[in-house]
């Protein structure tokens, strides 16, 4: 048997051979990359998943399963792991700068597809339960990145930023909103980025709030400012969450520092618990501001090269689907590359055949959303709600899965028990 070391120190006892003999490389850890991960290996590939951080980032905001995601989670053989990892939120309520309930919602509504979805987990809570998931059959490279790729008709050279040079038969970008492999093969930013007004910050506090089970938000009226605390697992913690209108944003999404600036400065003067908050911002380990914005794109390939999730087709967390495009997408772009015997040009165009209506359902519930949220919003005096229910299961279940099963599922992979962990 032929015996390597991963770049964790684990040793690979053969698994590492794809039994397609295709060599994939993933960037990026967050949420479509071991999803991606874990179908490609269950294909038969051999995937390499490349990603710039240290370590898996935790916390982040909470992210939801409705619909046809819920589905492909079964299929994954995830579902009880992922419910176990839930924040077990009972509802919302909508209140005023009092307190006093304005509105609730409950997680069993509609079936549980509702605003607060049944199945509700954090970011980072999430991507550990796919990254233990697929650790024992991917190779996983933390604090690396792409820093050079050169495709040509048979193949992707990739230079690593760590110094590294290897060849991949497909490279993916699954690296985010603000993907660098993006606009290495397919153009600077500015071409692909849909800003809706909105800036998003979270970040976890103390539970000193007196939070069980329930999110609560104030909205300031007339503003577009808001403040959000929603209980999570450990009910010594919570998440806060900040929204704001910004027509321009020109903060770097990596100075921290000069984010918090931007969030204490906006909030200035907002009600409710909103100072409280504020006093634990430069305590929290989790900070995340960005602004909320989609990714369109004519085409979310080229060559050997393709996008998934967020860097290809973000339709913003107003969606409420981010992480169902992620999923679904992640099922269905490995099932149309190994259905397309591994061809790029086919695999890449049947995924995207599948998924573009589905995406571009969840991007207009995104923009429509973000946009009520807006000060100068004026709301439709009488909406079409027959038009709106059918977009709404569009953007839900919109979107066939085929099962695949013509094609060989190597869902079993060894046990890895006892093995050094490479902590992450």
């Amino acid at each position: 048997m032929d015996l390597r070391t991963l770049s964790d120190g684990r040793p690979d006892w053969g698994l590492g051979a794809a039994v397609s003999g295709i060599r994939v490389l993933v960037a990026g850890a967050s949420v479509a990359g071991p999803a991606l991960a874990h179908w490609l290996r269950r294909r038969g590939a051999e995937v390499t998943v490349v990603e710039r951080a240290p370590g898996l980032r935790p916390g982040g905001q909470a992210v939801d399963a409705r619909g046809v995601t819920k589905e492909v989670i079964t299929r994954m053989g995830l579902d009880a792991a992922v419910r176990a990892a839930c924040t077990d939120t009972a509802g919302a309520h909508t209140v005023d700068i009092d307190g006093n309930v304005l509105e609730t919602f409950r997680a069993d509504d509609h079936g549980g597809d509702g605003f607060i979805a049944d199945i509700e987990i954090l970011r980072g809570d999430l991507s550990q339960v796919l990254y233990d998931d697929t650790r024992d059959g991917v190779e996983y490279l933390f604090g690396d990145r792409i820093a050079e790729l050169t495709q040509d008709a048979d193949g992707v050279d990739v230079t690593f930023a760590g110094g590294e040079r290897r060849r991949f038969d497909l490279v993916v970008g699954a690296d985010g909103l603000h993907s660098a492999l993006r606009a290495m093969v397919f153009g600077p930013r500015e071409r692909f980025i849909r800003h809706l007004g909105l800036v998003l910050a979270f970040y976890s506090v103390p539970n000193e709030f007196g939070l069980d089970r329930w999110l609560v938000e104030y909205q300031e009226p007339k503003t577009g400012r808001s403040a959000m605390l929603r209980p999570i697992q450990d009910a010594t913690r919570a998440m806060a969450m900040f929204s704001f209108p910004a027509a321009d944003f020109e903060v770097d999404y990596r100075d921290v520092e000069g984010q918090k600036r931007l969030l204490r400065e906006q909030m200035d003067g907002l009600g409710w618990l909103t100072p409280r908050i504020l006093e634990h911002l430069d305590d929290s380990p989790d900070f995340y501001l960005d602004q909320v914005a989609q990714v369109v794109m004519d085409r979310w390939s080229q060559g050997r090269v393709g996008l998934i999730g967020d860097a290809a087709f973000s339709s913003s967390p107003m969606s409420g689907q981010g992480t169902g495009l992620a999923l679904v997408g992640a099922y269905l772009l490995a099932g149309e590359l190994a259905s397309a015997g591994w061809d790029p040009e086919a695999g890449f165009a049947g995924y995207e055949a599948r998924m573009r209506s589905f995406v571009e359902a969840n991007q207009e519930i995104g923009k429509a959303h973000a946009h009520s949220r807006l000060p100068d919003a004026e709301p439709d005096p009488e909406p079409d709600m027959d038009a709106l229910m059918a977009l709404v299961d569009r953007a839900l279940n919109g979107v066939e899965l085929p099962d695949y099963a013509e094609l060989p599922d190597y869902a079993e992979l060894p046990d890895y028990a006892g093995l050094p962990d490479s902590g992450a």
